[in-house]
């Protein structure tokens, strides 16, 4: 059987290699993945489900398969920038938030306010060996968040952090994932808008400007990239290619350094960006 949950942890896995070591067919393989997932595994209402067998998906998606998949389109986005997986990550998170959040306790439950009947809808906690869906819903939408703007993806993510912190406290050791998204709701968090002359490729045109993106591992950063005037993600919007030049504005809660067409320049505002609050 297909589980759409590892899956999308294998769809991640492939996009950041495929663009870290520029291979192709990590990328094609990464796509062709998340494009399974999303015509074969998800019901006529557009939610996923959890596995696929003799060409049939069933059973409805529990808390990871939607925050793993959510975590995988948008690393499939920072991997290609094709806006369509973009688009794919932002309706999931809108389904995660209205079928598993709790508006009452804070966090989300492990399954959704329409599976089946329960004795009692708990709430996954601890990161091992895989993410906990709650830890990966977080993680995707402060990413999500910082691309679009939108507090209500933030707000839903710092409720995670703040309802499971007593523990993480005691036990770090088992909240890795969710460790990494309270550093990003401490304030860690940069953005990075890479914006090009428009009727130009910006996974070419902005290539230089990438490489120096992923030179280094910067778990603290997320990366959108398109022509001038596109609007998705909503931090393209508003930003222009200075003098038809690939153009990097480097950001913070979507307040700008002055953009820089220099790719060495932007290589060296990013080393100096600390990965931790402040």
């Amino acid at each position: 059987k297909v589980i759409s949950s590892w899956n999308s942890l294998m769809v991640s896995a492939l996009a950041d290699a495929g663009a870290v070591l520029g291979i192709e067919r990590f990328l094609d393989a990464a796509r062709a993945t998340a494009e399974f997932i999303w015509s074969e595994m998800r019901d006529g209402q557009g939610t996923p489900l959890r596995i696929w067998r003799d060409g049939r998906a069933r059973i409805p998606g529990f808390l990871e398969d939607h925050a793993f998949l959510l975590e995988a389109l948008l690393d499939l986005y920072e991997a290609t920038f094709e806006t369509v997986w973009f688009d794919r990550a932002r309706a999931i998170a809108e389904l995660m938030i209205d079928g598993f959040a709790d508006p009452e306790r804070e966090g989300f439950f492990s399954t959704s306010g329409s599976h089946e009947d329960l004795i009692a809808r708990r709430k996954e906690v601890g990161d091992h060996p895989i993410p906990a869906g709650s830890s990966s819903a977080a993680l995707g939408l402060l990413r999500l968040a910082a691309l679009t703007g939108n507090a209500t993806y933030e707000e839903a993510a710092e409720g995670v952090v703040r309802l499971l912190w007593p523990a993480t406290a005691k036990r770090p050791d088992a909240f890795g994932h969710l460790l990494k998204a309270a550093e990003f709701s401490l304030g860690g968090l940069s953005e990075l808008a890479i914006i090009v002359p428009e009727g130009t490729d910006p996974s070419s045109a902005g290539s230089e400007m990438v490489a120096r993106v992923r030179s280094r591992y910067r778990p603290a950063l997320v990366v959108a990239a398109g022509e001038q005037g596109s609007t998705t993600p909503p931090l393209l919007g508003g930003r222009d290619a200075i003098e038809g030049r690939a153009t990097a504005w480097l950001c913070r809660n979507f307040s700008c350094e002055a953009p820089t067409t220099d790719p060495a320049e932007l290589g060296r505002r990013l080393d100096q960006r600390s990965t931790g609050p402040g």
